[in-house]
Parts: structure tokens; C-alpha cells; sequence
């Protein structure tokens, strides 16, 4: 393992190129510093350097230097002494969002999934072993959520992660576990590996995926896989709506029913587009 030093940044070298890069070798310090500043500007909604450079641990003269670069590349906007994120990034989100397979017929089945049901429904694909929603539509009784375009989960977390894990080959899934775990989003979050294993049969059986306040309290979901015609699992399609408006009759036919059917009609559309 050779450490190189490129200017201002060290890159390590001597690591698997295909490693995620979950490993901290074969990666720019300064590059990571500058994806540090970012997420801290998403979490804090905007910030000033001496409020990132307290929430990152960096100095202000670092800090500063990396704003400045984001600024004149428009990643970032400075509003007096207030820095926030830049509309470049949707630009490139809206790009890599329309380079997903279906993704234009994706979009108008998800908005009449949300007409349907009246309730919220999503579109979601796997990336990296997380759950991400490529596609949001609120119904006219739709709730408010934790969830919106790009945002990142835990597979077992969400029903529809969980019709997307039942779909992939055993030695993924396990993957996928071995990466990230099983934390508990709630009480009724599934944390043992054999039970979630033993429910993924089940969906397998069933074609759904079920969740029970799983990922937030008092919210109830339905999700089915979507398949690409060589029948590998492209993502899924979930409505989710408050317990008291999904339990029975919803959760069990009229909600699931809706659902296969339009999944199943992206699955055509696609296979033959």
C-alpha cells in the first residue's frame, strides 16, 4: 500500500476498486471533506462557516476554501453570510433519475397509484444495499412522512425494501445484512435476521410486502416488486398511509389489488417499450 500525496489531498492507494468505497483506502481526503460539508449543509438547511466548521470538526479556513470552490461550480449559493445547497444538484439528480429504466412510465403510474388509493404512494430502488425513492405522489388523503425524492433507507425497514430483498439471490441479501444490519427503526422493526429471512419467504409466496410501523410508528404499508423482463428486481411500488385507514379490508385486498395491477402494467410497458 503506497500513500501518494496529489497537490493539497492524499490518496491511498492498494484497495479493490469495486469496494463500495465503504473502505477508507484508494479515496481523496479532500474530496471527502467537501462531501462532508454538503451533508452538513442538507442537515443544518443551510449554514455559516463557523456553524459548519463546529458541526465538522474542520477549521474555517478549510471550510471556507471548499465553500468557495462549491460556490463558483453552483453546488452552492451564498445568501449574505449564509451558505445553502444549489439547484445544480437537482439538475444532476433529475439527469440520474432519467437515466432509470421505465423511469417516464414509472412516473405517471405512480401519480395514479396516489388517485387511486388517495393515500401516499412511492416508487423505490435498491442502490448500495439502501432503499432510495426515485418517485413521491401524495393522494388527496395522503400524510406527511419521513420520505422524499432521493431520501435513503433501510431495506428491512420499509415494505417496499422488503419486496425488494425478497426478489434478490440469498447471497445479496446476506450481503446487504452483513453491510448495514438490522437497526431498529421502531418497536415492530424487524432485528432478527432468520425472522426477516422467514418473511421474505412469505412475500415471495404472496407477491406483497408488508409493513406495520416498521420504519415510523402509526404508519402502515403495502409494496409490491417490480421485475425487468430478464426478471431481475428493478425496485417497487408502495402506498403507505396512517394505521387506522390502512388495517383490513385496505392492507389486505383493495390496496394490494390496485397495486399488482399497475406494477403489472409497467412490467409490459417496459418489456415491450
Amino acid at each position: 500500500m503506497v500513500d501518494a500525496a496529489v497537490g493539497s489531498c492524499t490518496v491511498t492507494t492498494g484497495s479493490d476498486p469495486e469496494d463500495g468505497g465503504s473502505s477508507s483506502q484508494s479515496r481523496i481526503k479532500s474530496l471527502d471533506t467537501t462531501f462532508t460539508i454538503v451533508e452538513s449543509l442538507t442537515d443544518l438547511d443551510g449554514a455559516r462557516v463557523t456553524e459548519l466548521a463546529d458541526r465538522t470538526g474542520l477549521s474555517k479556513s478549510t471550510v471556507h476554501k471548499h465553500l468557495a470552490t462549491l460556490v463558483a461550480h453552483g453546488y452552492v449559493v451564498k445568501e449574505g453570510e449564509e451558505y445553502r445547497l444549489g439547484f445544480r444538484f437537482l439538475d444532476l439528480g433529475g439527469y440520474v433519475r432519467a437515466q432509470f429504466t421505465g423511469a417516464d412510465i414509472i412516473k405517471s403510474k405512480i401519480q395514479e397509484l396516489a388517485e387511486k388509493t388517495g393515500e401516499v404512494a412511492q416508487y423505490m430502488t435498491e442502490e448500495n444495499g439502501e432503499a432510495v425513492v426515485l418517485y413521491r405522489e401524495d393522494g388527496h388523503h395522503g400524510v406527511p412522512s419521513r420520505t422524499r425524492t432521493g431520501k435513503r433507507m433501510y431495506l428491512h425497514q420499509v415494505a417496499s425494501g422488503k419486496a425488494i430483498l425478497a426478489q434478490l439471490p440469498e447471497e445479496r441479501v446476506d450481503e446487504i445484512l452483513e453491510r448495514h444490519g438490522l437497526p431498529r427503526a421502531t418497536d415492530t422493526t424487524i432485528t432478527d435476521p432468520d425472522e426477516l429471512k422467514a418473511e421474505l419467504e412469505e412475500i415471495r409466496e404472496n407477491g406483497v410486502a408488508y409493513s406495520y410501523g416498521e420504519s415510523t410508528k402509526g404508519l402502515y404499508a403495502v409494496a409490491a416488486p417490480m421485475m425487468a423482463p430478464d426478471e431481475t428486481v428493478l425496485g417497487a411500488c408502495v402506498v403507505s398511509g396512517p394505521s387506522h385507514r390502512m388495517a383490513g379490508e385496505p392492507m389486505d385486498e383493495e390496496i394490494p389489488e390496485i397495486l399488482l395491477s399497475i406494477v403489472n402494467e409497467v412490467e409490459l410497458n417496459i418489456a415491450h417499450s
